[in-house]
Parts: structure tokens; C-alpha cells; sequence
């Protein structure tokens, strides 16, 4: 896929601004200390950079994954009042219901997408995050069953492995209908493993947004989502976590 520049709309409800370019911040990259045999892309969640996140992925024991860690562009993020943060979309309010920015998302994932497409053809491509960074890799993985991207072009990543911590799904409602209704759409969902981790005390992101995504992803014909909770686990991470997570990677990317 070609290296383009994405536009996207200004944020903000009912704004008329000139169309603007997205640009994204810093990617930084862990190489694997051992044979190649993964690439993974690591999306943070709202306000971070892809520096903290690198540091953590790059002391895991998984010496045969590529840790790619992009950073976000700035933009005016609406539940926030409007205050320039860094975030993969726009985001009005944290629930299934709310109005999705799919431009932002898709800008957002085919950056993604493009980080994924120079990646060498024998090794396996996932996609993981955190909060926004979640809710942009499960946006990835509805995008590849579909094969298309929110603005109907087409997807053009053969996804190997899902991870979300903390996340949600962005228009996890009308899933189901966009996949059920193509026999390409519900084999390439059936394909991909999904991992959802989400703490019970999470207090950002609501614990039963976690469960209610992972419920609609198995419904909507992703046969293969694991859903863990954690007592006691609020926004954050914890070891046990990234170790069930490198566990998973593991066994699912065999690296």
C-alpha cells in the first residue's frame, strides 16, 4: 500500500473548518532479539506516545516479535472539551451507542495498516492497544473480516492475531449484519484470534464495555475470542495481565 496522507475532518460538533491532514507522531520500533517470526503493531491509549508502550513490549520474553509502536496525531478530542490530545479518533462519549468518528478510525488504521504492509511475507501480522489503542486494533480486526475499511475501500492486511486491553469496539452493534451477510467475511472471522482483557474496577472504560464487545465479536462469527477479567484492575496494566497476554501471543503466533 502506498504511503499517502490521510485528511480528516476537524473534530468538534458541527464544525465547518477546512479539512486538515493527520499527522501521526513518533513510531518507534523493538526489534526481535531472536528470528523474526512476528510483527506486531502497538497502539497507546489517549494522551500517551508510543515511547512508553515500546519500553514495557521490548522486556517481554517474546524475543521473536517486532513491536511497532506509532504514536497518535494531536486533535481536539471532544470528550475532553475540545482539548488537543493525542488520540487515534475523535471520541464524543464512551459508549456503544455514540456516534463514531470512521473517518479518524480509518485514517487512523490504514496508518496501521501501511506501518504492516512493508513487513516481510513470512511473518505473521497482529495488532494490539490499549483503550483508544484497543478499540483501533478491534476496529483492525471487524475491518479485515470485512475486507474493506469503514469507507468501504479495501483492507489490505491479513491479520494474524488480535490483542485489547482495557478497549472497546467502535460500532460494535451493526457487526453482526456487516459480516453475516458474506461467506468471505464470516471464513476470515472465523480465522483470527482475539484476545480482550479487561479490569472489573476499570473506571475509564467501563468493564461491561469490555465484555459487551468481546459478546458481540462471538456472535458476529469470531470464533476464536478470549475474554479475560482481572479483580480489582482499574485503567492500567499489571504483569499478570502482560503475562497471560505473552502467554496467548505464544501459543497463537508460535514466537
Amino acid at each position: 500500500m502506498s504511503k499517502m496522507s490521510y485528511s480528516s475532518a476537524s473534530m468538534g460538533s458541527g464544525s465547518r473548518t477546512a479539512r486538515r491532514t493527520v499527522e501521526f507522531g513518533r513510531t518507534y520500533v523493538v526489534r526481535p532479539k531472536a528470528k523474526h517470526q512476528a510483527t506486531i503493531v502497538w497502539l497507546h491509549g489517549l494522551g500517551d506516545n508510543g515511547s512508553s508502550w515500546s519500553q514495557l513490549l521490548d522486556n517481554l520474553p517474546l524475543p521473536n516479535i517486532k513491536w511497532i509502536c506509532p504514536t497518535a496525531p494531536t486533535r481536539p478530542v471532544t470528550v475532553l472539551g475540545g482539548f488537543p490530545c493525542a488520540a487515534w479518533f475523535d471520541e464524543g462519549e464512551l459508549s456503544e451507542d455514540g456516534p463514531n468518528d470512521v473517518e479518524g478510525l480509518d485514517a487512523s488504521i490504514a496508518h496501521i495498516a501501511n506501518l504492516l504492509s512493508t513487513e516481510p511475507s513470512d511473518v505473521k501480522l497482529g495488532i494490539g492497544g490499549f483503550s483508544m489503542g484497543a478499540a483501533c486494533a478491534l476496529y483492525s480486526a471487524a475491518c479485515f473480516a470485512q475486507g474493506k475499511y469503514g469507507n468501504g475501500n479495501p483492507y489490505p492486511i491479513n491479520l494474524k492475531a488480535v490483542v485489547g486491553l482495557s478497549g472497546w469496539l467502535p460500532g460494535a452493534r451493526n457487526l453482526r449484519n456487516k459480516i453475516g451477510g458474506s461467506n468471505e467475511a464470516a471464513r476470515r472471522a472465523a480465522s483470527l484470534p482475539i484476545l480482550l482483557c479487561h479490569g472489573l474496577s476499570d473506571e475509564v472504560v467501563p468493564y461491561t464495555y469490555g465484555e459487551r464487545s468481546s459478546q458481540m465479536m462471538s456472535s458476529a462469527g469470531f470464533r476464536y475470542v478470549t475474554f479475560k477479567s482481572y479483580q480489582g484492575l482499574g485503567h492500567y496494566t499489571v504483569p499478570k495481565e502482560m503475562e497471560e497476554v505473552c502467554q496467548w501471543l505464544h501459543t497463537r503466533l508460535g514466537a
